[in-house]
Parts: C-alpha cells; sequence; structure tokens
C-alpha cells in the first residue's frame, strides 16, 4: 500500500456553490479552506473537497460519485430542488437501477438502487 485517500477534489469555477449543493446531498456542512478551496465532511465518508480553476468543464468526467437512495425518483426530485439536472431517464440492470444526474456545474453523478 502507498497511501489512502485523504480527499476527492472537484476542480470548479463556484467552489462554494458546489461545497453548499454537495453538503445538502450528502449531509455535512460546507466549509471554506480559502476562497479558491472549500470543502465537505460526509457523515461516514473521506472528505469531498472543490478547487476553483479558471476553465468551465468541457467534457464528461472520468471519475464520478454513486449516492446509494432508498428511491430513485424521490432522491432526483430532491436533488433537482437543490439545483441537480437530470441526464437522460433511469437505467436498470442486473446490479441495480441508476439515475445520471448533473451538479450546478455540470458534473455527472448518480443516485442508485443496488439489485
Amino acid at each position: 500500500m502507498i497511501g489512502r485517500i485523504d480527499e476527492v477534489v472537484i476542480d470548479c469555477t463556484e467552489p462554494r456553490l458546489l461545497a453548499e449543493f454537495w453538503a445538502q446531498v450528502l449531509g455535512g456542512d460546507a466549509r471554506e479552506r480559502d476562497t479558491a478551496w472549500w470543502y465537505v465532511d460526509p457523515p461516514g465518508w473521506t472528505r469531498l473537497s472543490f478547487q476553483l480553476v479558471p476553465e468551465q468543464k468541457s467534457v464528461k468526467n472520468r471519475l464520478h460519485l454513486d449516492v446509494e437512495v432508498e428511491d430513485i425518483a424521490t432522491a432526483t426530485a430532491a436533488a433537482e430542488a437543490l439545483g441537480a439536472r437530470r441526464a437522460g431517464g433511469v437505467h436498470t440492470g442486473g446490479a441495480g437501477s441508476f439515475q445520471v444526474l448533473l451538479d450546478p456545474e455540470g458534473n455527472e453523478w448518480c443516485v442508485v438502487r443496488p439489485g
């Protein structure tokens, strides 16, 4: 083993906005390290940080978060009320079901219900 994950960092143009959004999705409080770096410590998970970068997101994420939920439709509606957007419909397969969502800066993430 080389080490352990200290935090997952998401590049963005609005660190405070994304920290506040994800704090509402996962729990915890949005906290400022400095104006270019905000973070959330979700209960039972590693720190999620948001780092200011000058460029907008332009392509699909190479890494995304899957958030396990009891009910995909209810979780999707709650996420949309916070500013998320749907990307397509619900997908169902042998591993369960998921809905792809976009956070306020367009980063893909999923609400999932394992099968």
